[in-house]
């Protein structure tokens, strides 16, 4: 043994031998079927450099992308039955929450944090379709509720974004009931004056496009959303006819009024801050009275008195008005 075997020879083998790549560096994508190198596909917010093809991404990923600096609290979500009907098919269903929570590292397919956006603060709700398809069981039911009361007691918009396959069959009638208690939240939110946003991802469908993810005050979409209640190949067996092309998806829904705005993924930050700047915007006084109007009910002796310190300087009585 010398030092060509121990150093040598060693040196050559490892510049002829070749290395192992690491599987998750390209990502093909899934509609034009092009490989992205991945950290090319996460500078550009999971949008498909070559066919702008917006891929799913999780719900902390989202709450970085969407809120100040990414930072963000998380709101505590009680704990919900995990197994109320002690359902079972070919595998039980505790097995299948275990499952989804050690592949997510979250309890449910929900997740509620606080935070700000563009400087104004904000309760955002979102959901992860890796978890369980991001269907909607109590737990998800009970996080809309606790996201609204957040935002009530913060005084702050509530962003929603549904990502969700709609009810968790698991958890059957009480996964319905779901429905009716996200619209309640909904309301809550409304009583309280704060602004109520939806921002739709693909895919919605089921009870969650059914309740609470087309009750928003702006209700904004993902290009290539797939939006609706029951899938294309169900409707197109009921009804017996061919569906166009494009049926469901984002743009179809704005052509026909269902969603106010198809927005860009990687626009959609600068678009959330500038409709908060003007929902939040203080309302301007209300003018009590123009001069041309002012003139008028002078003439027809309608005006009242300007002395009256009740009244500004050349107002109007409106009672007279009237």
């Amino acid at each position: 043994m010398n030092w060509l075997t121990n150093f040598v020879r060693p040196k050559i083998r490892a510049l002829v031998q070749s290395k192992d790549v690491p599987e998750n560096l390209w990502e093909k994508c899934p509609s034009c079927s092009a490989m992205v190198f991945h950290r090319e596909l996460e500078n550009n917010q999971r949008v498909c450099p070559h066919c702008s093809h917006h891929l799913r991404i999780s719900a902390k990923r989202r709450l970085e992308m969407l809120l100040d600096d990414g930072a963000y609290d998380r709101v505590a979500l009680p704990k919900p039955l995990s197994d109320p009907l002690k359902f079972r098919d070919n595998k039980r269903y505790t097995d299948r929450l275990r499952d989804a929570q050690n592949k997510t590292g979250e309890t449910d397919a929900i997740m509620v944090a606080s935070g700000h956006m563009g400087g104004h603060p904000i309760v955002v709700a979102v959901f992860d379709f890796s978890f369980m398809g991001g269907s909607m069981g109590i737990a998800v039911g009970q996080g809309l509720v606790t996201a609204a009361e957040a935002a009530i007691k913060a005084k702050a918009p509530l962003l929603v974004v549904p990502a969700s396959g709609g009810a968790r069959m698991q958890e059957g009638i009480l996964s319905l009931m779901q429905m009716p208690r996200s619209v309640i939240a909904v309301e809550m939110v409304r009583e309280a004056g704060l602004p109520y946003l939806v921002l739709i991802t693909d895919p919605t469908t089921g009870g969650v496009t059914a309740s609470f993810a087309m009750l928003g005050d702006i209700a904004i979409a993902e290009p290539g959303a797939i939006i609706g209640f029951a899938g294309p190949r169900v409707i197109e067996e009921t009804i017996r006819e061919t569906l166009p092309d494009g049926f469901q998806r984002s743009e179809y829904l704005l052509e026909h009024g269902m969603v106010d705005m198809v927005v860009d993924r990687r626009e959609l930050r600068g678009t959330l801050i500038r409709l908060l700047t003007l929902i939040r915007q203080p309302a301007p006084p209300e003018a009590i009275a123009l001069p041309v109007a002012t003139t008028t009910a002078r003439a027809k002796g309608k005006a009242s008195n300007t002395n009256d310190p009740k009244h500004g300087a050349g107002t109007i009585d409106r009672k007279a008005a009237e």
